[in-house]
């Protein structure tokens, strides 16, 4: 039995027995390990430890909702319907620009619609539908390893696209020389270009404690409680921002995709997963199929940039390089693909222990160095470190590289689950295309048998 087959037989049955448990238990053990260590680098460092624990826990549970978000938009793709796509970085642009572009003033700069942040949103899911249908067309028509060649090309188009100059549009003076936008039907607007782009910086959790003319009444509560324990507003914000809307879109989507995943659509998808030529064999349009979804799960990432990069109040293209896509892909295969809980778990697991874990590891290493040692020596290069026979100055240079020294851990964990667990962790409920549960073998209905 491996390693990942050891840490799954010793989940309490209690857990693993329903999906809501199973990731509720996890957040849950995830909150515990990150409260407890953030509360005690606020001792060492003497900081406010509500302060810092909430913090904490507000900015793990915003990583770990917006992969588990992204994992299950790609889960839709490949999960179900078996289509390599490495474009998500690229959708996840357009949904955020169109956003940025449909909510930004006419004259702002670079200028834009003016139109409500609701109705922005739509438009932006709506554009990112269409520039996925666009792209399936002729992409669908591919092998998987050319439709992720494709797919991976197009999302540096579209990043190039938004990092030209040409349309950038962000004098402030319409009539200066070398103001570029893009005119459609007399309307003008602009990306931004390298400078990058603002996005709406009120977000719906400041609306719910804040107006325009002051707080409101559960903002008066809140804030007062906050202040009184030493809690700034922006983490009450941010708190809320994750803990409430973040963790809802992901319920959200994880019934919408467990609905299409239960329906004659989704048993198609994973026909056309399992053997598209069998699919199309018995009547069903492939072709169609595959343009629909991929048109879906294109609008789900570009709702998924918006509410990961586009609640900074402000972006560039940069932010969308395919690193971003590796990542996502990460968390899936971590999780397992072809399940909606894997993909939730796996976005957890990636977010909280794989990309997180390093730099949590590395502040408590450093705290209680300063403790025991005071602070380490390091060291300028790997040679150095190497070389050197102070224990200290090894374990200074790994504190100081730990951003570099991830991805190394990364690597060596995908590894191993490639040779040990390459479903996942949730890999063993993946879901099959039938209708009803093959797994009892035991034929129940009118005058049914038994196979044996």
């Amino acid at each position: 039995m491996s390693l990942g087959d050891r840490a799954w037989a010793a989940v309490p049955a209690y857990f693993k027995a329903n999906d809501v448990r199973l990731v509720a238990g996890l957040l849950l053990g995830t909150y515990v390990l990150y409260g407890v260590s953030s509360a005690f680098l606020a001792a060492v460092n003497n900081a406010s430890m509500a302060n810092a624990v909430i913090n904490e826990i507000a900015s793990i549970t915003f990583l770990i909702a917006v992969y588990a978000l992204l994992a299950l938009a790609l889960n839709l793709h490949w999960g179900y319907t078996g289509l390599f796509n490495i474009g998500i970085a690229g959708f996840m642009a357009v949904g955020v620009y169109a956003m940025s572009i449909l909510a930004a003033s006419p004259t702002a700069s670079p200028p834009g619609l003016g139109l409500p942040v609701p109705v922005a949103v739509v438009g932006a899911l709506l554009i990112t539908a269409v520039v996925g249908g666009l792209a399936a067309l002729p992409a669908l028509q591919l092998d998987a390893d050319y439709l992720a060649i494709v797919t991976v090309g197009l999302s540096e188009i579209i990043r190039l696209v938004l990092n030209a100059s040409y349309f950038a549009g962000t004098v402030t003076d319409p009539e200066a020389s070398g103001y570029n936008v893009v005119d459609v039907f007399g309307i003008t607007f602009g990306t931004g270009g390298g400078q990058g782009i603002s996005t709406p910086s009120s977000g719906p959790a400041r609306a719910i404690y804040e107006t325009e003319t002051g707080l409101t009444p559960i903002g008066e509560v809140v804030y007062g409680a906050a202040d009184a324990a030493g809690v700034g507003t922006s983490v009450v914000t941010d708190g809320t921002y994750a803990l409430v809307l973040l963790l809802g879109f992901v319920t959200a989507y994880y019934v919408l995709l467990s609905r299409i995943g239960n329906s004659p659509f989704g048993r198609v998808l994973k026909a056309i997963r399992e053997d598209e030529l069998v699919a199309r064999s018995l009547g069903k349009d492939t072709r169609l199929f595959k343009i629909k979804v991929f048109m879906v799960g294109c609008a789900l990432m570009g709702l998924g940039g918006i509410l990961w990069q586009g609640s900074y109040g402000y972006v560039n293209p940069n932010t969308f390089r395919p690193i971003v896509t590796f990542y996502i892909f990460t968390a899936l295969i971590v999780g397992g693909a072809g399940s909606n809980t894997g993909s939730v778990v796996g976005g957890a697991v990636f977010a909280a222990f794989l990309l997180e874990g390093p730099r949590q590891v590395a502040g408590l290493v450093t705290a209680v160095s300063q403790l025991l040692f005071g602070s380490l020596p390091s060291a300028p290069n790997f040679y150095a470190a190497m070389v050197s026979l102070d224990p200290l100055t090894w374990l200074g240079y790994l504190v100081d590289s730990v951003a570099y020294l991830k991805f190394v851990f990364l690597g060596a964990v995908l590894v191993y689950l490639m040779q040990n667990r390459p479903d996942g962790i949730m890999g063993h409920r993946k879901e099959t295309a039938a209708s009803v549960d093959l797994s009892d073998r035991t034929v129940r209905g009118n005058g049914g048998e038994s196979d044996e």
